[in-house]
């Protein structure tokens, strides 16, 4: 298994969030869209967001970036759902492949992406805690 490695201004990211929320920090990185995500467990989702969102808002003015947080949970159908939250979808799991299901068509356009830039960028996250997921798709 590989380690991690941070640099230093990720572990000052890291240490702000914790000194912010008051909660401990699965993980956390910068996605392919640029977007600041904080991985936490599920059950410290709430209080990591704040009431009213206010973590998230004294978050991101102080990091002048844009700020998700995501619920970490052993399953991979949970975690892509948190993933993608507030979209709704149906996330089915066969034969290391994620299928993300919904009627809408701006939710799948939104679950895509320009050139698939979402997709990928969704899978790669996914695989980062799943070594044995192989692909996602949208139906």
């Amino acid at each position: 298994m590989s380690r991690i490695t941070y640099n230093a201004d990720s572990l000052k990211i890291m240490f702000l969030f914790e000194k912010t929320t008051r909660i401990r920090l699965k993980d956390f990185f910068v996605d392919d869209n640029n977007l600041t995500s904080f991985v936490v467990a599920k059950e410290d989702l709430g209080k990591a967001i704040g009431k009213n969102a206010s973590n998230v808002k004294k978050l991101e003015s102080l990091l002048k970036k844009k700020v998700r947080m995501i619920g970490f949970t052993e399953s991979e159908v949970e975690f892509t759902k948190n993933l993608v939250h507030p979209l709704k979808v149906q996330v089915e799991f066969k034969e290391g492949v994620i299928t993300l299901k919904s009627d809408d068509t701006k939710t799948k356009a939104f679950l895509i992406g320009r050139n698939q830039s979402n997709i990928k960028n969704n899978l790669t996250i996914i695989r980062k805690y799943f070594k044995h997921v192989q692909d996602l798709k949208v139906n």
